[in-house]
């Protein structure tokens, strides 16, 4: 039996129609990403590489999707008002990375990958800041394993946390958008949580995207490897289809269509990125490196959600 469920496994179809039945029958990520968690620990990926790469290229075409479900004025209001927020939450979760990366003896690079992919947009950040700063292969791997794996148990608890704490949905969104690493991961969990705590969190989310680029030039300047980080163009369709509603509001019942098309393409798209977690995969990990993630990630978590929930970081306005 098992070698029968590794032959299907083999086949790339399985993967695709998997996701996409998934996405018409679900628009729950958490569904998605628990049944190729589980199909990716227990039986295994061989196509890892390709399903990795598809899930990227949804995972955009979703988020652009989901831009049709919100005004452009809105977007731009919400994004500028998040920026010093954005600014200062980059920075602190950047610098305490390094300092408990010290008190772990987290390697440099592998540190730097890490507080990068905990402080933006997970394995995006990463992906920018490894050529910037010369990591290895193999650093990059590790960083990448830990931010998903703490994703993908970000996904899952955050939902419920956010009920217990008794959040707003634009409480909720906010929170996400500043402690959840990757942008799947927090679209799918607020997504779970209502409309209002999915539109803030996109928006908050996508802005602190646009902070790669800088973050992976002023590594690139350090390290003095001068590789620039590939611009976000999703981002320019998300805005774009923002746009699209706001100057063409006769066809809102179409443009409601379309971004719920987006939220039940997330959850094969998170189907896809659960089926990249490997037994393998975690094994390289190492427990200082984990640890540091982890607690990286407790205290922005624990951090975020009491200034929130105090008022002291207010919720953008839309």
């Amino acid at each position: 039996m098992e070698n029968l469920f590794r032959k299907i496994t083999e086949n790339i179809w399985f993967w695709y129609i998997t996701a996409l039945v998934l996405s018409l029958v679900s628009k729950n990520p958490a569904l998605g990403l628990a049944i190729g968690a589980i199909i990716g620990l227990t039986v295994g990926n061989p196509l890892a590489a390709a399903t990795g790469k598809m899930s990227k290229k949804l995972l955009q075409l979703a988020v652009i999707m989901l831009g049709f479900g919100m005004q452009l004025n809105v977007v731009l209001r919400v994004g500028l008002s998040s920026v010093w927020v954005t600014m200062i939450s980059i920075t602190a979760t950047v610098c305490l990375g390094m300092i408990l990366a010290k008190s772990f003896h987290v390697e440099k690079n592998l540190a730097v990958l890490i507080s990068s992919g905990t402080a933006i947009c997970g394995g995006s950040a990463i992906a920018a800041m490894a050529p910037s700063i010369g990591a290895a292969q193999a650093e990059t791997a590790v960083a990448m394993a830990v931010v998903f794996l703490l994703n993908g148990v970000a996904l899952i608890i955050f939902p419920p946390l956010g009920k217990f704490l008794a959040m707003t949905e634009g409480q909720f969104g906010l929170w996400s958008a500043l402690a959840i690493h990757d942008t799947s991961s927090v679209v799918g969990a607020a997504a779970i949580f209502g409309s209002q705590a999915l539109a803030i969190a996109t928006t908050v989310k996508l802005t602190r995207a646009l902070w790669i680029l800088p973050l992976a030039f002023v590594g690139g300047k350090i390290y003095k490897t001068n590789t620039k980080a590939p611009f976000q163009w999703f981002l320019v369709g998300f805005l774009a289809a923002a746009a699209l509603r706001m100057v063409l509001p006769s066809f809102e019942s179409a443009f409601d269509f379309g971004a719920t098309v987006g939220k039940h393409m997330m959850t094969g798209t998170l189907f896809l990125i659960g089926g990249g977690l490997s037994r393998p995969g975690l094994k390289k990990i190492g427990i200082k490196p984990l640890l540091m993630a982890l607690l990286l990630w407790l205290v922005v978590s624990v951090v975020t959600a009491f200034l929130i929930k105090n008022g002291i970081v207010t919720v953008p306005m839309m």
